[in-house]
This record gives structure tokens, C-alpha cells and sequence, in this order.
């Protein structure tokens, strides 16, 4: 035995649904070289992260061992794949290696931080492989629901692992490639240690369904509209945003595309040569001018997102366009668990304008990018993995994952985040646990998880704040206390107003405080909150958060 060891160490995605970043290692403990498999963002939510515009993962352990970091690989470019790239670029300092859409996606977020976009290298897909230290990498095709999607091919000094991104078994998928069981058993046949596999949809009991199948649908549904069609779907699906564009043009309409996103999608897949059939499309500015039933917009915020078009229509005009009474809305999309009140409020502005809306309930208009559980037994019968480790889903998904992989004979393991795994024997073992949390990144400065900012923030918001200040001369108040609210009621339970009762209360527990009290700033803080903490108590049933701000004069 020489000492070397292969590891895998989700920081994150592991265990949660968005925010990938998964490390593979090979040497000596405490040597290894290192790569990192995706470098994604999770979205924040106003109940458990008010204010905080992006969640990055936390890569503190590999920031610290960035001399050891040969690469970035990069799978595909959704966000929770890509998304944080340019946010921890600097921390990192290693090359990004994707294909050619995905790293015009990566180039324009690092030009957007002034970072240098030559630091994201183009690959081409399997055969090619890039050298990273110990490792080599191929990027081997797979269909999934935006385009250039890949597995990674990773071929180590102890057997080659597959770590399978995101993906579907999609043998017509209207853009980007088939999935192509042949060119996968081929790269099995050597044989693979451990097959690293999206877990996302191990609950869905049918095969999925292609791309390719809900063009006729979607055809219809417009050929049949009478007024102007708006349809949303996720920016990054240029076969659906192709397929929706083809049945609006089919139908005889003019096509606008509205959301930043929407359009630097399409644009990404233009430049790279991935789309090279979409319709022609009109300006907004244009589109005032086409009659309403000669047009078809594909919007922004599938998800309910209150700043997209979708809802920027669902409220009024939005670049001058509006919709009416007797128009067409459609939802290409699966609403993802936690967006549901933000859908809702928008189907239900739609509806008080007298708009129809047409979801995906019927499940005819939407198919998703993940594969199904008999997919992924399809997928484990071809690649014949030595193990099976699952990612990309919360912890009921990876273990669900794991009994699929033992029902089939193979060796699972759970690794959520931090879970660093010994892939060296002939089954996984935990070597240790790295403490992992999250980065927010709130306005331009990252703040960690634990850092009590934004509980602050959330217990402000929560309880209101009460604000208290003193001016003292020497050792005596000089006059009473004074106080200001935020966020509460203006009288009580005495029917007096909150901000008298609290005064009057402080002024009185001020004049039996002793002089060691009055002499000591955290004594007379401390009296004063709890004091007001008490008195709104009793007057709003409810006790506020209170700063108290004491000034000594002399």
C-alpha cells in the first residue's frame, strides 16, 4: 500500500437540490491533488434569508488548499451548476475547463466581475479529454434540459468514476444531443469504480418523457388561442424556448423574446452554434405595433420571480406591452418546491384581468431534464458501476438512491455535504467530516451562514425593534429617555401611546437604579433593555428587539 487514497467531498448539492460543488482528490492524506466538479448557487427564500441576493457554497476547506486545485470542470450552465464561478474565482485561482455553451455562460459572469475571461477554457466533448494532475477528464454527452449538458469521464491512477451531472435519457431532444446508450456502454466497458449520480427524480416511477413530445401539444394549444399567447419556461431551455417559438411561428405570429435572461440564452446558443434554426423574433418596440392575436411573447419567471416579466405583466404593462381579456397564458414548466405562492399570485392576477392560464397539471406541456427511477436502474445497467454514491437531491433522495443501487446488487453509500468519502477499496468509507455551512452573498460582500446577520435581520423583522437613548453628565441622566419604534403598534393595551408608557417605564426604573448602575455602561444597557423588552410585553404582547445607545457627556 503506498499511502494514496481517491476522495470525494461534496461541499455542496449533497443532501439539497441546487448549489453544486463537488471535490475529487488522489495522493497522499494531506497531499492530494484536487479537482472541483461544478461551482453552482442556490436561491434565497424572504422567510429563512430576507435580503440576502444569492447563496454560494462554502468552499472554505478547498479555499485553503487552493495550491492543491488543478481544475474547475463545469457540467453544464445552470445556475446551480455555474452560478458561482466569478464569486469564488479569486479564492480559487484554478482554470475552468466546460464546453463551448456552458463557457459562454461562464465568460459572461466573469466579465460581469472584471474578472479575466480567459481563465474559462473551452473542451470538447469525449473523446478529448483535458490532464489535470492525477486525473483526466472527458466530458461525455448526455441530453438534459439545456444544451452542451455532460457527464465527467474521470479516469484516476485507482479506475475511472463517472460523475453523471445532470441528466435525462432523451433520445429526441428537439436541441443539444441524444443521449446515446452505445457511445456510454463503450466508455463503461474498462470498467467504473463509482458511477456519482443526480438523484433529483429517483422518485418518479415511469420512464421520462422526450423533449420532443410536447411539441404537438403546445402546437395546438396556440394554433387554438385567439388572442396574444404569452408562455414562460426556464431561460436556460433552449429546446422549449425553440419548441414554443416553432408553434407560435407555425401559428402566424410574430415572436418577442422579454427577460435579459430569456435573451442571453438564445444568444449563448446562437454564438456557440447550438441553435441555428430559431425563429426570427420582433423587438418589444416593434410588437406594439403587430395586432395582439399576431403575437407570441416567451417571458422570464417561470418561478414567479416578482422582478421577471411574467409578473411584471401579471401587474400592469411591461415595455409597453399588456395583457388582456380572452389572452393566453402558459406555464412550460414545473413550479420547484418553495416557489409555489409566487406562481399562485401571478395565475391569480392573470385571472382577475380575465386572463386563461394554463399550467402543467395535465402534464402536457412540460417534461422535466431529470431522469426517472427506471432511467437511472437503465443508466446503472449500463455503466455496471463497482458503487454507486448519489448527488444532486435532498437526503430522502440520495438514500431512496442508495436502496435503488443495493436492490440492484451494487454498494451505496449516503455523502451529504461534507461527507468526505474513501473511494481507494472495493466499497466506500467515510474518512471524516468537514464542517460546511453556506455564503451569503448580501448586496456585494459575502457573509457566512453563521455569522448571525441575517438571524438578526429575521428577528428584527420578525419582533420590531425599539430604539433607546440616554445622555448622561458625569454619572446623572441628563433628562429622561428617549425612544423611537420601528415595526410596532403606536398605543397598547393602556390605550396610551407605546412610545409614552416606555419612556415613562425607563424614567422610573432609571430612578431606582443605584449609582454602580449609572456608572457602568453595560449594567445600564442591560437595565434599560430589559426594562422596554418588559413594558412592550405588557403593552403589545410581544417583546421587541431594543438597542440602546447611552452617551456620557464630560
Amino acid at each position: 500500500m503506498t499511502g494514496e487514497r481517491l476522495i470525494y467531498l461534496p461541499l455542496g448539492g449533497a443532501g439539497e437540490i441546487g448549489m453544486n460543488a463537488y471535490v475529487y482528490g488522489y495522493g497522499r492524506e494531506g497531499e492530494e491533488r484536487l479537482i472541483l466538479v461544478d461551482l453552482g448557487v442556490a436561491f434565497p427564500d424572504m422567510d429563512t434569508t430576507p435580503g440576502v441576493d444569492l447563496i454560494l457554497p462554502d468552499i472554505a476547506w478547498l479555499a485553503e488548499r487552493a495550491d492543491r486545485l488543478e481544475a474547475v470542470f463545469i457540467t453544464h450552465a445552470h445556475e446551480d451548476h455555474v452560478g458561482a464561478v466569478a464569486h469564488h474565482y479569486e479564492a480559487l485561482q484554478a482554470p475552468i475547463y466546460a464546453r463551448a455553451f456552458t463557457g459562454n455562460i461562464a465568460r459572461r459572469k466573469m466579465a460581469e466581475k472584471a474578472l479575466p475571461e480567459d481563465a474559462v477554457h473551452l473542451a470538447s466533448a469525449w473523446p478529448e479529454t483535458v490532464q489535470a494532475g492525477p486525473f483526466t477528464v472527458g466530458f461525455l454527452p448526455v441530453s438534459h434540459s439545456i444544451p452542451e449538458s455532460a457527464a465527467l469521464v474521470i479516469d484516476t491512477p485507482e479506475g475511472r468514476l463517472i460523475h453523471s451531472g445532470d441528466f435525462k435519457l432523451d433520445t429526441k431532444p428537439v436541441v443539444g444531443e441524444p443521449f446515446d446508450p452505445d457511445l456510454w456502454a463503450e466508455v463503461a466497458a474498462p470498467g467504473v469504480r463509482a458511477l456519482i449520480c443526480d438523484s433529483t427524480n429517483v422518485f418518479s416511477p415511469h420512464p421520462g418523457r422526450s423533449e420532443s413530445e410536447v411539441g404537438p401539444a403546445i402546437e395546438e394549444l396556440v394554433a387554438n388561442a385567439s388572442g396574444m399567447v404569452v408562455a414562460t419556461t426556464f431561460a436556460s431551455n433552449v429546446a422549449r424556448l425553440k419548441t414554443l417559438a416553432e408553434a407560435g411561428d407555425r401559428a402566424g405570429r410574430s415572436i418577442v423574446l422579454l427577460g435579459r435572461a430569456m435573451r442571453r440564452m438564445v444568444e449563448a446558443a446562437v454564438q456557440t452554434g447550438v441553435l441555428s434554426d430559431f425563429p426570427s423574433v420582433v423587438s418589444p418596440e416593434d410588437a406594439t405595433q403587430i395586432p395582439r392575436e399576431n403575437l407570441m411573447l416567451l417571458v422570464t419567471g417561470s418561478q414567479g420571480e416578482r422582478r421577471a416579466a411574467s409578473a411584471q405583466l401579471a401587474r400592469g404593462k411591461y415595455l409597453g406591452l399588456e395583457m388582456k381579456e380572452g389572452d393566453l397564458f402558459l406555464f412550460s414548466s414545473k413550479t420547484i418546491p418553495g416557489n409555489e405562492s409566487g406562481v399562485i399570485r401571478i395565475i391569480n392576477q392573470f385571472s382577475e384581468k380575465g386572463i386563461d392560464v394554463v399550467d402543467d397539471s395535465s402534464g402536457k406541456y412540460h417534461v422535466s431534464g431529470h431522469a426517472n427511477r427506471p432511467d437511472l436502474e437503465r443508466l446503472q445497467d449500463i455503466v455496471k458501476p463497482q458503487m454507486v454514491i448519489p448527488m444532486h437531491g435532498e437526503h430522502r433522495h440520495l438514500r431512496e438512491h442508495v436502496r435503488l443501487a443495493e436492490s440492484k446488487g451494487r454498494t451505496g453509500i449516503i455523502a451529504t455535504n461534507g461527507t468526505m468519502l474513501n473511494l481507494s477499496g472495493n466499497a466506500p468509507t467515510v474518512e471524516e467530516y468537514i464542517d460546511v455551512t453556506r455564503t451569503y452573498l448580501d448586496g456585494v460582500v459575502k457573509i457566512g451562514a453563521l455569522d448571525g446577520i441575517v438571524r438578526d435581520r429575521i428577528r428584527m423583522a420578525l419582533n420590531g425593534m425599539v430604539v433607546v437613548t440616554l445622555i448622561l453628565e458625569e454619572d446623572e441622566p441628563l433628562g429622561e429617555p428617549w425612544v423611537e419604534l420601528m415595526g410596532l403598534p403606536e398605543t397598547g393595551r393602556s390605550k396610551a401611546g407605546l412610545v409614552e408608557v416606555l419612556e415613562a417605564d425607563l424614567t422610573q426604573a432609571l430612578g431606582r437604579a443605584g449609582s454602580k448602575t449609572l456608572m457602568d455602561d453595560d449594567a445600564l444597557e442591560e437595565l434599560l433593555r430589559k426594562q422596554a423588552r418588559k413594558t412592550a410585553l405588557d403593552e403589545i404582547g410581544r417583546k421587541p428587539e431594543v438597542i440602546v445607545v447611552v452617551s456620557r457627556l464630560g
